[in-house]
């Protein structure tokens, strides 16, 4: 490999599958993009073409139902239909005037920026790595064989809820020093927009408002926040920044850092070839339903099949806010749905979501399918 230093690799651990703890070296992709590596390593090529199945674009009015929050708060039935329309048909809409504060958003894509401006040793140095600890800090994570095929990515996972959920880890970067007061002042802002959605998606499919939401807890709810990195890629056409996947949360909040043009694809539709680019207004930030929405919806939403694509000449950052009931909380679909779905332990599904995964299709939801 070019330039193959000792810095440019992550340290992985992971239980091989006879059960013993194993570590591989994995080359941080941001550093091999600065090097102006003209070579993909064989670790990160695809058995076929990333970009074998061709993508359309569409514009986000188009597919993508673009969500007025100030008119969802005043009770818009126009509005709730929109909802309810984009989280049943593609499990994913945009929302604007959702009141996080511009000067919030700012200072949080900022630090961020700035924290994957460092070198390679000075992140190592700022921040731990714990693949054993939810796949905390920065480095890679899902990472489970010496042979298998990686992801275009680099990432920086913290827990920011419920309060001390990391004590004794050192997973929030010291460098910038307003890292943390910056990202935990977003994350309060941003829950009580996802709560708002919660409520509202609720209403729109003419529930109780409060049938989603009752699952979350103000003192124990989850949220973790994954920093994801997809640097210019020598080959965008033979690799891949993120496979397809569902998240396994009850909703995503996505924020995309100016300037980086959209690598995010969705499948549309039944065609399984069929991937959409998802393209966004500045100022808009996408909601992405999970695995554990559409179960406790009963199949009114869908959780959507995804990917992130690479691309040649742009850096791509995003923030990605999974936002989830407490792990110890049993979640019950509410009744009139498909009935398609059973109670699940959220903490019993999140596990085995992660012990599949990756998948090829849509599969780890099948663990909450009633059985026939």
């Amino acid at each position: 490999m070019e330039g193959e230093e000792e810095f440019c690799f992550h340290e992985v651990s992971f239980t091989d599958r006879d059960g013993r703890l194993r570590t591989t070296r994995v080359p941080v992709v941001q550093e091999l993009s600065r090097r102006g590596v003209t070579r993909l390593p064989e670790r990160f090529i695809q058995l076929k073409s990333a970009h074998q199945d061709e993508a359309q674009n569409f514009t986000n009015l188009e597919i993508l139902q673009m969500i007025d929050m100030i008119k969802v708060r005043a009770g818009s039935a126009e509005e709730l239909a929109k909802l309810a329309k984009g989280a049943k048909e593609q499990g994913m809409f945009l929302i604007k005037e959702h009141g996080i504060g511009s000067a919030v958003l700012d200072e949080v894509k900022c630090v961020v920026q700035e924290f994957f401006g460092l070198s390679f040793e000075d992140k190592k140095m700022c921040v731990g790595s714990y693949a054993s600890a939810d796949n905390l800090g920065y480095g890679r994570n899902f990472v489970k064989s010496d042979d298998q095929i990686l992801e275009w990515i680099d990432r920086l996972a913290v827990k920011a809820l419920p309060k001390g959920a990391t004590d004794g880890l050192h997973v929030w970067p010291q460098t910038p020093a307003n890292f943390r007061r910056a990202m935990e002042t977003y994350v309060d802002q941003a829950r009580k927009v996802l709560d708002q959605v919660l409520e509202s998606l609720a209403e729109s499919f003419s529930l109780e408002k409060h049938v989603f939401l009752q699952s979350f807890d103000p003192g124990r709810s989850e949220v973790k926040v994954r920093v994801n990195c997809y640097p210019p890629c020598p080959r965008p056409d033979l690799t891949i920044g993120l496979n397809p996947h569902t998240d396994a949360s009850a909703l995503t909040l996505l924020v995309q850092l100016d300037g980086g043009t959209s690598g995010l694809q969705v499948l549309h539709g039944q065609d399984p070839q069929s991937w959409r680019t998802v393209e966004w207004p500045r100022g808009a930030l996408l909601v992405n339903a999970g695995d554990l929405l559409e179960i406790m919806s009963d199949g009114r939403v869908k959780s959507p099949w995804h990917r992130v694509m690479t691309q040649s000449e742009v850096e791509r950052i995003s923030i990605a806010l999974f936002y989830n009931p407490p792990s110890d909380a049993e979640i019950v679909p509410v009744t009139g749905g498909s009935g398609s779905y059973r109670k699940v332990v959220v903490g019993d599904y999140c596990r085995h979501y992660y012990k599949i995964s990756p998948t090829k299709t849509k599969e780890a939801i099948l663990y909450a399918k009633q059985e026939s």
